[in-house]
């Protein structure tokens, strides 16, 4: 992937004006990302389209369950799932966020922090590890949103993710906007954030909108991007150079043309911050 590589999420309600006739509906749309849980063990409409899709571009996966910080041990079963649909689909990446969701064998549905200390490093690490030898594939971390932290802290989490990630052996994927609500949150510098990732781990970059209720944020991803995210992803890409760039959009979805012109903005700001 290169400068020009920009994507977005994949919709089923965007399937017509993917899948059709019209090439200008997707102009400037280099490749999608698809949620992996979405297509495990599915078939039929769904699985036809969305490989209709990747016949046209690229796909990457990214994942919400994979837990990779629990206590539980690995579920070997999604890990199988996972890797036969990477056999099928043959994306360019596999994402999943550095946190937690599952305890007990409950599943909270919920992208959980963890205590940012070198036990938790070791124990992820390891974790991500046999997650790479079941894909026989590159794995990469995501940065999450986050609205408590522990008392146990002993790092930073861009140390505590940098870290992780060069014991592993594997990569980041950076959410900006996760940056700047966790920053906001928690009262630290996103500016600090991104001088302290290795810029050579950081593979994909993601961006999406939240919802400020003042004296904190809710990562929402049901909005436009604001402003202050923009303005802090134009100082990642000053930072980390030229780095796969997509659109999140999981709830509010509007039109599929209001998606690619919005892409299409941040094509441009990208290409001017550089």
């Amino acid at each position: 992937m290169t400068l020009e590589d920009f994507g977005l999420g994949l919709r089923s309600q965007h399937f017509p004006e993917i899948l059709g006739d019209d090439p200008i509906s997707t102009d400037g749309v280099d490749w999608f990302q698809i949620l992996s849980e979405n297509f495990i063990d599915v078939g039929g409409p769904p699985m036809r389209s969305m490989m209709a899709v990747r016949e046209r571009f690229p796909i990457v996966m990214h994942g919400v369950s994979m837990s990779i910080g629990s206590t539980d041990l690995l579920d070997m079963e999604y890990l199988q799932g996972l890797n036969a649909l990477a056999d099928k689909v043959q994306p360019v990446q596999i994402s999943d966020h550095l946190c937690w969701t599952v305890a007990h064998g409950v599943n909270m549905h919920d992208l959980l922090p963890l205590p940012m200390t070198e036990e938790t490093v070791d124990h992820v690490a390891t974790r991500v590890r046999q997650v790479q030898d079941v894909l026989g594939r590159r794995f990469i971390l995501e940065n999450t949103s986050t609205y408590v932290t522990f008392e146990e802290d002993e790092m930073m989490e861009w140390e505590f993710i940098s870290e992780i990630c060069a014991c592993a052996d594997c990569d980041i994927l950076l959410d900006v906007n996760n940056i700047y609500v966790s920053a906001f949150n928690h009262g630290f510098s996103a500016d600090a954030y991104l001088a302290g990732i290795p810029k050579a781990l950081v593979k994909q970059i993601h961006l999406a909108g939240h919802e400020h209720n003042g004296d904190h944020i809710i990562d929402t991803h049901d909005a436009p991007i604001p402003k202050d995210v923009l303005d802090l992803y134009v100082k990642a890409i000053q930072r980390l150079g030229h780095i796969p760039t997509m659109i999140e959009r999981d709830a509010n979805i509007p039109p599929f043309a209001e998606l690619v012109r919005e892409l299409q903005g941040v094509r441009s700001i990208a290409e001017g911050g550089q």
